[in-house]
């Protein structure tokens, strides 16, 4: 799904593969090196991506699937977990994708399929740990600080 090198102490720089989505990629990176804490940034193209936006009137997700090929402009999220699921990275990522006609589409990012390249920088808070925990009156998962 991915190729990996860490470039500095906690950081690291992935390749994903052609093809894969990109939340399981990262998922299964943060899995395999135990980091439940910690911030992703990147670039790529993709061909099929989801994203949401938060109705504040509702506390409801409203959902959108694109299908065409766009460019990542950027992609920024954070790793932290929930507490009723310690063993799971919960990926928070919000994401900017450039059409054919230069014209952006963006959110946060339910999922997306690569099509072309994806280039991630995975920074690990080692030996911390972000927890979350859903607050009702945003309707969001929050950091519990």
């Amino acid at each position: 799904m991915y190729k990996y090198k860490e470039v500095a102490d906690f950081t690291y720089v992935l390749s994903l593969d052609n093809h894969v989505e990109i939340c399981e990629a990262l998922s299964e990176f943060c899995k395999e090196k135990e980091i439940y804490a910690g911030v992703v940034n990147g670039l790529g193209a993709i061909c099929e991506a989801t994203f949401r936006f938060l109705d504040p009137a509702t506390k409801q997700y409203v959902d959108k699937t694109f299908s065409e090929q766009m460019e990542i402009t950027n992609l920024t999220g954070n790793i932290s977990r929930k507490p009723d699921d310690p063993h799971t990275p919960y990926l928070h990522i919000h994401i900017t994708a450039s059409r054919r006609d230069y014209s952006c589409v963006g959110g946060h990012l339910l999922r997306a399929r690569i099509n072309g390249a994806c280039e991630l920088v995975v920074q690990d808070f080692w030996e911390a740990t972000l927890d979350r925990y859903f607050d009702p009156q945003t309707g969001l998962n929050l950091y519990k600080l």
